[in-house]
């Protein structure tokens, strides 16, 4: 009985910290079905995820910093989804006035959604990490993944090498997380392995409705590429660097300001 408890109270805060992916897919597919009159879908999409933010901060379902966090990785997501489209990677076909080289300003937001489950969930679950590499190594790390998704277009992939690189340098993490009163950890390579299935069973549901398309869907949808996994995989990990590390320097000035007083 009590690990079915715990199972619930644990399920109940995965699917709050999911509320603003879920908003994305509901979104993605009303506005396939109903058109906004004198709007665009792209530009319908863009209106509606800005107010899905707005009131998830005014009813305090995310903070200030949390925003903040997502502001960043939407910056980052839309420089790489620009670069991407560019390289004919895949395409937002339909028209706009909100895009922006070819793409959508709301995709930055595919990004932030991920932040946004990171940060919600790490609060939730009272998170913590144990053997943390440290700000070098993984700042290293972090970077070369992401210039590596914009470098193997005309370099070879370093994709596999990078993936052993980051088994190496997170061997000795650990991911400690508190369902009611009851403490779990987990290696944090397999979080990273969980998150980035479900991102992408989450972009098969965004490109059956239409959020973009890949060049073998243009005719008709089909299931995306498993090796997109090992994509989402990297991309996680940049995620959870950036979040852990803004985590880090917050609770150290937290401590320093305590100290003073």
């Amino acid at each position: 009985m009590k690990s079915i408890v715990q199972l619930l109270h644990f399920g109940y805060h995965q699917a709050m910290s999911c509320i603003f992916p879920v908003a994305i897919f509901i979104t993605l597919a009303l506005t396939r079905v109903i058109e906004i009159p004198f709007l665009y879908r792209y530009d319908a999409i863009l209106l509606i995820l800005l107010g899905v933010q707005f009131l998830m901060y005014r009813s305090e379902l995310e903070s200030i910093d949390e925003i903040k966090v997502i502001c960043i990785f939407h910056i980052i997501g839309l420089v790489l989804e620009i670069y991407k489209v560019w390289m004919g990677s895949w395409a937002y076909p339909e028209p706009g006035y909100s895009k922006v080289f070819g793409v959508p300003l709301y995709s930055g937001f595919m990004y932030a959604s991920v932040a946004s489950f990171m940060c919600q969930i790490w609060r939730r679950l009272r998170m913590d990490m144990t053997g943390w590499p440290g700000l070098i190594p993984s700042l290293l790390l972090g970077g070369a993944i992401y210039l590596n998704f914009f470098t193997h277009h005309f370099i070879p992939d370093f994709r596999w090498w990078l993936t052993v690189l980051v088994f190496i340098v997170f061997w000795k993490t650990w991911i400690i997380y508190r369902v009611r009163t009851v403490t779990y950890r987990m290696p944090l390579t397999l979080a990273f392995i969980i998150v980035g299935f479900f991102i992408w069973a989450a972009e098969n549901i965004a490109t059956f409705f239409d959020g973009w398309k890949y060049p073998d869907q243009h005719e008709t949808w089909q299931l995306v590429s498993f090796s997109k996994i090992s994509s989402w995989f990297l991309l996680v990990i940049i995620s959870v660097i950036i979040v852990a590390q803004l985590k880090h320097v917050k609770a150290s000035l937290t401590n320093h300001d305590s100290r003073i007083k």
